[in-house]
């Protein structure tokens, strides 16, 4: 097992412990398990781990094309998996948009404000004035029966079609850096412009997430697929890392959110 630990983060060992647990649970249940919505990085380790595996398979779906955050099917050989097996809604939310809008931060702190984890829902999606949530099927009738306002505004949900999903594609500026390191606040202070010291600021106020976790440790080592999030600043994704320069630096390409 060590030696599988070896090739991730410390902090994803949890993780990786759940992966192992899933994976046992299909080859000797002999059926399927379904995991909550997973963020890009989890869904990379289950496929690092689980790979070509001739017992078990697994496949990802979030609602659209494009989803970011997915819920995991894992399954026997025996089984050849449809859209129902991911037990999820895709939700409109109705409002009066002639006097207002919403934002994403509005709608994720209304659904965290429930007392429901995050893990329970997956994108929301904001297209010019239409909001749709993706939902784990367990908690729509809760959502339904008490998801009524978000701040002062009276909401209710209609339920769609995954194919009336808006599916979009993050656009984003890719540019090619260099830095001496792969700490995080060295490549923050490179991609935004801003001193090291600033960067390591925002940091330890626990301003900046890595994989949509708040890290506060300027120390900590980016890696390849990695999406960084600094608040006020936005949002960029660690493309690729092309190795080292001659003068002994790296060479990272980054995709930075428009």
């Amino acid at each position: 097992m060590e030696s599988v630990y070896q090739h991730f983060r410390k902090e994803e060992r949890e993780f990786i412990d759940k992966v192992f647990g899933w994976k046992q649970f299909v080859t000797e249940q002999y059926r399927p398990k379904l995991t909550d919505f997973l963020d890009p990085r989890e869904q990379k380790i289950i496929k690092t781990l689980i790979g070509e595996n001739p017992d078990v398979h697994v496949q990802f779906f979030g609602g659209y094309k494009n989803a970011e955050r997915k819920r995991a099917f894992f399954y026997p050989d025996y089984i050849q998996p449809t859209l129902d097996d991911f037990s999820m809604f895709a939700f409109e939310i109705m409002f009066p948009k002639k006097f207002v809008t919403l934002s994403h931060r509005e709608v994720l702190g209304s659904l965290m404000s429930l007392g429901l984890k995050r893990s329970k829902f997956g994108d929301i999606i904001i297209h010019d004035e239409t909001v749709q949530v993706m939902v784990a099927q367990e908690i729509a009738n809760f959502l339904q029966l008490n998801w009524n306002k978000i701040g002062k505004i009276s909401v209710r949900l209609k339920q769609i079609p995954f194919e009336d999903v808006f599916s979009h594609e993050e656009e984003m500026d890719i540019s090619l850096i260099t830095v001496s390191s792969l700490r995080l606040d060295a490549v923050l202070a490179n991609v935004y412009h801003q001193s090291r010291q600033k960067i390591k600021s925002l940091i330890e106020n626990s301003l900046v997430k890595v994989n949509w976790k708040i890290v506060e440790d300027a120390h900590f080592e980016i890696a390849e697929d990695d999406v960084l999030s600094v608040r006020g600043f936005g949002r960029s994704k660690v493309l690729a890392i092309e190795g080292k320069t001659r003068k002994d630096k790296w060479r990272i390409k980054i995709g930075i959110q428009k």
